[in-house]
């Protein structure tokens, strides 16, 4: 296994929460704030950090509109958030490949009496 694999991995993505949400936006377009919170059970606070880290790194797209006379927040990932997130997951897949690989024997040391 190359240690630099695990280097390569995309920090702002690879915390449990925000992989979380870059998953449920990779894979259903925008999702309201409440649809990610109750999907993903988390707090508001929580989520919103989350959001915040990602908007920030340019992964996320936050929107503020009303719907129905009520606020309505919508998240998106970006051009940039996809990227970053097919490379993340490419990485991940490549890792879990190598670690499924048959290990290799090892030599055995030859024993010298003193």
């Amino acid at each position: 296994m190359n240690a630099k694999s695990f280097q390569r991995l995309d920090k702002v993505i690879h915390e449990k929460g925000r992989m979380a949400i870059m998953s449920m936006l990779a894979g259903g377009g925008e999702l309201s704030f409440t649809d990610l919170r109750n999907a993903l059970d988390m707090t508001d606070g929580n989520l919103t950090t989350h959001i915040r880290t990602l908007k920030q790194a340019g992964y996320v797209v936050v929107s503020k509109t009303y719907s129905n006379n009520r606020p309505l927040t919508t998240c998106g990932l970006t051009a940039a958030g996809r990227k970053a997130f097919g490379e993340y997951v490419g990485l991940l897949e490549a890792i879990v490949k190598e670690a499924k690989k048959p290990a290799k024997p090892r030599r055995k040391r030859k024993v010298v009496a003193a």
